[in-house]
Order: C-alpha cells, then structure tokens, then sequence
C-alpha cells in the first residue's frame, strides 16, 4: 500500500489548527490551514547515490548510523532542495566515502510508493585515488561482485541495483531503467538479516 500523508494539529507557519480534508478540485486529503487556507502536500522524498567502479570493483560503505546500521550500500542519501539529482548523488558519495566523481550518469530510478520515496542512482567515474569513511560510514572499500555479502546489503533497492549492474556490465546494456519495488519485495529480500562485523 503507497505511503500516505498523515493529519498536522498544527500549521507549522501559524500555529493555528490544521483540518485533514480533501480540498476544492483535488482528488485525496491534505493538510490545509484553517487560518490562511495553505495547503500543505506530502511528496515522495528522493534518495541519490552513485555506482562507482574501479578496476573491477564497487564502491561501497558500511552504515554508521540506523537505519540498517553495519550493512552495505552504496553511497547515497537523500536530495537536499537546491540540488539537482546528479550533484547530490556526488555529494552523498563525497560525504559517505571521501569520493569525488564526475559525469554522473542516470542508471535506474526505483519508486518505493509504500515508504514515499524514490530511489534514483547514477554511474558515476571516480576523480583520484581517495577514499575514506564519512561520519555515516564505519568502513569504505572497493567489491568484486563475488566478494559483495548479498544478504548484508542494507536496502532492497541496492540489492536490485547491484544486480542490475552487473547484468548490464555482462550485455553492455547500460540504459537507464525505471520500476518499482512494493512492500512485498520489500520485506522479501532479507530485511530480517541480522548484521555481521
């Protein structure tokens, strides 16, 4: 079931009450302000983050922080305002693995409607040799893909795009690739895994 948008008490602009209603020409409920009228909307958050390859290997990071903390992932985190999806994939990469890329490259776009999010990850090339753990990383290093410990990965969307990856690393069919990922596959791949050290 997509996430949906939860009843405000208050506006956070006025502090005056807020109704939960479906507003005038809109087809499902909203915060709305019952001094000005303000309407408040609930939108997907989106997460970027990046594939970085070298010499064969991936990018990844060990999480630092809950949720899913002493999993895998690759770099990524959520979209600040002011950012284009592409700098804050290079962001997040720069902040949780001390990586600098450049040409980020749209790869595949998840939508996860049952938490409201959108999973948006671009293949990007790796600028020098650095790398280093972040403050929400514990640990950052390169994996082959046999090396990757595919039941710690922290999130299903790595899994998905780690394997779409490497199967497009196989055919050398790099499109870009749209789909979604509901609650069912959600907790199906491995959400009850305990983290190993």
């Amino acid at each position: 079931m997509p996430a949906m948008p939860e009843p405000m008490n208050f506006c956070p602009n006025c502090g005056a009450p807020t109704e939960f209603r479906i507003p005038e020409g809109d087809d499902r409920r909203r915060n709305i302000c019952t001094a000005t009228g303000e309407i408040f909307y609930d939108n997907p958050r989106n997460v970027v983050g990046t594939i970085v390859e070298r010499e064969g290997r991936i990018l990844m990071c060990r999480r630092a922080i809950e949720p899913r903390r002493h999993f895998w992932t690759l770099p990524a985190g959520f979209l600040e305002l002011g950012e284009t999806s592409a700098d804050g994939a290079a962001r997040e990469t720069l902040e949780e693995a001390g990586v600098t890329v450049r040409e980020p490259r749209l790869f595949n776009m998840i939508d996860v409607t049952h938490i409201g999010q959108i999973h948006i990850f671009f293949i990007a090339d790796m600028i020098g040799e650095d790398y280093a753990p972040g403050l929400e990383s514990s640990e950052v290093t390169f994996l082959a893909e046999d090396e990757i410990d595919w039941p710690q990965l922290a999130f299903p969307t790595i899994h998905r795009t780690l394997e779409r990856y490497f199967a497009s690393r196989r055919t050398g069919d790099f499109g870009v690739r749209v789909e979604s990922l509901g609650s069912q596959d959600w907790r199906a791949m491995a959400l009850d895994r305990e983290p190993r050290d």
